[in-house]
């Protein structure tokens, strides 16, 4: 999952870039209302943490105006205005979810992935194809039974290929989930990733359509 995170509190950005970091998360990190639209503007993600009350504007601005060009981006607001008009305000100005400083981070992340989920239209906060069962919440992998060890990278190429186990991903679509602006992409990472997890979950799990890229094989 990608996140862009909209915080201008240097300590706090740090802290959510580690903590989410660590529950799968690969955020990506602005501090303004010009640089969260112009993000968005050249970005796909799952999901935006955004705070109200920014340097150059209101996050609440950039909801509307997100919203109003229609732009279905779930979006979470975290800020200290959190009394029952300020959540209101924001829900009514197209939030899928509010939640006030300060905050429990496992609590944070929970609200992401719900949010995330919605916002393709999945209702299960687990993943399953065949008989392999994601749990993005506990990071854990299991297959018919059996504990699978993967890596963080390997369980976040796993899950996004797992989300539509029909559609094919490009090997960008995947270099998004794994990275983020600041980290050097590793030239050849989504196949070594694929590669290991063909090791783990057969050969014929993940097929590769040529020239388009990857995804979870049909039938039995």
């Amino acid at each position: 999952m990608r996140v862009l995170v909209v915080e201008d509190d240097p300590l706090l950005l740090d802290g959510l870039k580690v903590g989410l970091g660590l529950a799968g998360v690969t955020v990506d990190v602005v501090s303004t209302c010009a640089d969260a639209e112009a993000a968005l503007a050249a970005n796909a993600f799952d999901a935006v943490v955004l705070d109200r009350m920014l340097p150059d504007g209101s996050g609440l601005d950039v909801l509307k105006r997100l919203r109003g060009s229609g732009d279905r981006t779930p979006i979470l607001l975290l800020t200290a205005l959190d009394d029952t008009t300020d959540r209101v305000d924001g829900l009514d100005a197209g939030a899928d979810d509010y939640l006030g400083k300060p905050f429990d981070l496992d609590e944070l992340a929970a609200r992401i992935r719900s949010v995330a989920r919605r916002g393709v239209g999945r209702a299960a906060g687990t993943l399953r194809w065949r008989d392999v069962t994601l749990d993005p919440a506990a990071m854990s992998a299991i297959r018919d039974g059996v504990a699978l060890s993967l890596s963080r990278r390997e369980f976040s190429v796993l899950a996004a290929l797992m989300e539509r186990p029909g559609a094919i991903k490009s090997r960008s679509d995947l270099e998004d989930r794994l990275y983020g602006w600041q980290e050097e992409v590793e030239s050849n990472a989504v196949e070594v990733h694929v590669h290991h997890l063909r090791v783990k979950l057969g050969r014929e799990a993940i097929e590769t359509v040529r020239g388009l890229g990857y995804r979870m094989r049909d039938g039995e």
